[in-house]
């Protein structure tokens, strides 16, 4: 059996000037594992680029570096115990000799840790009676130093006079000394300038008069009542102290906070009621770049709003988000509007942010991009709303090119998880989780918008894609089913459509060739009424192929595809028959391009000849070839190189003589004669 550690009265805590050359350095003291040694140069604690060796030694171990510590540094190695137990002896188990020697040098070594903690401490000498130990009270020793008294207890003393001491130096190697007027000076609070933060005493005036004398503010822990709005000008920085820093309206009708300029920073506090808790506008100079982070909102009617704003000089472009929480909104989360003629907010950056309803009623959205455009990007963001809302993510009309990446959207009561305005343009959505009992995705926009990983039932959704090497396993056609008579003018929403006319003669209309460029249309009549199907074009255009097209029977169709300027028909049932037309004399040679000849042969004999029937443009083809003149010059039928249909020239005497004919490659046949 292994023989375990033992624990020698010794402080586990050893330290060394390292020379620049020195890699090994030893630790006299037994460690349980590697992981219980902490390392640090000049008081700064290492976690790589060396190596423990020895764990589990009684006598120790070393430790080697990967590279001499620097000249002059103070090595110190240092045994750190976690103060747990968290193994038990099993009841009615073995009782093991090791396993007890193990737990009780776990114990000293903790014991030994314990000690070497309080060396370092002030503490009464042991020969001392001891009077009074305990410090005085918060309230009395705030802005005091700890002095004693007669007795030698404990008692607060006035800093009068103290605090004009020259000189202050920050604990820590390189730290260069300052006269203390100079150091007080580094951060302001808005206690400074007399805020209490108690929660009942209006701070207004003195957050405002912090602000207009100084660039950066910071805000303790406490609750501090506003009537007014606080405005951050540029540069500026407003920081709290945590979700304890809280600024609270004492009152609707107001922002909290407005940014109306550049480059302003807005941290780690929280921000409660108002009709806005924050609200970014250009009003004094470009809106932009200004960076909020760890802040939370409150019970606020919309909790940020980003405004376009009257001058298109001062946008609102470029302001990040992150780690924002807006909580408990009644109108809108996060809102990009437009109050006047400036520009839409464009480019703004939101990450990890969250709107949450945590059951109170709201009107609007979790995110609601009226008007915004190029790139406003959501990413990792979160709308948990109430059944009231009209949308957990909302895209207005106004808004353009907006990103949402990872959206996490939930609702009930049949509120869409996401809801696109008529007007909204190139929204992209990517890996949305559709929590919401609503539509995943409610589309008023016509289709404009793609989604990937995103949609129910249907995840993906792909708008104006160029493809150049395409393999399907199958492929689906939105199709529209129309029931009606009268007028019916078709979008660009379906590529196919089933008809029905029964009610009457119906008209159906194609989108203007010039709007539908490219775009492929399919028409069928589905009813068994003798009611027609016309197909036209709107705005007075030209129609497929130039002209009305006409379905009768049930399941007739037509297809046409746009060039941008006319509609073209690519196939139907209803295709007049490829028929030509010739007048002469001599010799006609039949080139097989249509399948009906028409032959005039008025003003002289003529010679009709066939390819030969090994061709191979003629083999399978069957061509008819008919007199339609009242002359009595003969029209005969013959064959290249050959010996013609059925062995012989086949003459056509008369007007209206028709000659049908089939090659099998070998020769010509004759199917039918009139």
């Amino acid at each position: 059996m292994p023989e375990h550690i033992k624990m020698p009265e010794i402080m586990p805590i050893v330290r060394y000037l390292a020379n620049g050359v020195e890699t090994l350095f030893t630790y006299p003291f037994p460690i349980f594992a590697s992981e219980d040694l902490k390392v640090f140069f000049d008081g700064a604690e290492q976690t790589s680029a060396f190596t423990v060796l020895d764990a589990g030694v009684t006598s120790g171990g070393q430790v080697q570096f990967d590279s001499a510590p620097s000249n002059g540094a103070i090595v110190t190695l240092e045994r750190r115990l976690p103060l747990e137990r968290i193994t038990d002896f099993l009841e009615g188990g073995d009782f093991s000799a090791q396993a007890i020697n193990n737990e009780l040098d776990y114990l000293t070594g903790s014991v030994q840790q314990v000690s070497s903690d309080q060396a370092g401490m002030l503490r009464f000498d042991p020969s001392e009676e001891l009077d009074q130990v305990v410090l005085p009270m918060r309230a009395q020793r705030v802005n005091k130093a700890l002095g004693f008294d007669g007795n030698g207890n404990p008692v607060p003393v006035s800093l009068a006079g103290a605090m004009a001491l020259p000189d202050f130096l920050a604990n820590g190697a390189g730290s260069v000394t300052r006269t203390s007027h100079d150091k007080f000076s580094d951060l302001v609070s808005i206690k400074d300038f007399g805020a209490v933060g108690d929660g009942l005493t209006d701070d207004t005036l003195s957050i405002q008069q912090a602000l207009a004398n100084h660039q950066s503010v910071f805000i303790p822990s406490g609750t501090y009542l506003v009537s007014a709005t606080i405005e951050l000008g540029a540069r500026q920085s407003l920081i709290g102290a945590g979700q304890s820093a809280v600024i609270r309206a004492n009152g609707m009708g107001f922002a909290v906070i407005e940014m109306v300029s550049e480059y302003i920073t807005l941290s780690t506090l929280r921000i409660e009621q108002g009709d806005i808790g924050l609200k970014l506008y250009g009003r004094d100079a470009p809106c932009v770049q200004n960076a909020i982070s760890d802040v939370t909102f409150w019970g606020c009617g919309t909790g940020i709003v980003l405004d376009g704003y009257m001058d298109t000089n001062k946008p609102c472009y470029w302001n990040n988000f992150d780690r924002v929480l807006v909580a408990q909104p009644s109108v809108h989360g996060i809102y990009l509007m437009r109050s006047g003629a400036g520009d839409t907010p464009n480019a703004n950056k939101f990450h990890a942010c969250r709107v949450y309803s945590l059951g109170t009623d709201i009107s609007g959205a979790g995110f609601y991009v009226e008007e915004g455009r190029f790139n406003n990007a959501f990413v990792d963001c979160e709308a948990n709303v109430k059944g009231t809302a009209q949308a957990c993510f909302h895209v207005g009309a106004g808004s353009d090119k907006s990103l949402f990446i990872n959206p996490y959207a939930e609702s009930n009561n049949q509120v869409p998880n996401f809801r696109l305005e008529n007007g909204s343009i190139e929204t992209s959505i990517f890996n949305l989780l559709s929590v919401s009992d609503g539509a995943a995705i409610w589309d008023l926009s016509g289709g404009e918008y793609t989604a990937y990983n995103a949609g129910y039932p249907y995840k993906n959704r792909f708008q104006r894609s160029i493809v150049t090497d395409l393999t399907t396993t199958l492929q689906r056609f939105d199709t529209e089913y129309i029931d009606a008579s009268g007028l019916i003018d078709l979008d660009l929403s379906h590529s196919v459509h089933l008809v029905s006319s029964f009610g009457g003669d119906l008209e159906v209309r194609l989108p203007l060739a010039a709007d539908a460029s490219g775009c492929e249309m399919t028409i069928k009549k589905v009813d068994t009424s003798k009611n027609l199907v016309t197909i036209s074009e709107q705005d007075a255009g030209s129609g497929p192929d130039r002209s009305a097209f006409f379905l009768g029977g049930q399941f007739d169709f037509v297809t046409m595809v746009s060039n941008g300027a006319e509609w073209f028909v690519t196939s139907s049932n209803r295709m007049a028959g490829n028929t030509r037309f010739y007048d002469g004399s001599g010799l006609y040679d039949v080139d097989l391009a249509v399948d009906i000849y028409l032959i005039s042969s008025f003003s002289g004999a003529l010679e009709v000849r066939l390819p030969p029937a090994d061709a191979p443009e003629a083999i399978g083809r069957t061509v008819t070839i008919k007199k339609t003149d009242v002359s009595g010059n003969v029209v005969t039928v013959s064959e290249q190189g050959g010996s013609g249909p059925d062995g012989f020239n086949q003459p056509l005497n008369s007007q209206y003589n028709a000659l049908t004919v089939v090659s099998d490659g070998g020769q010509w046949f004759i199917v039918s004669k009139f």
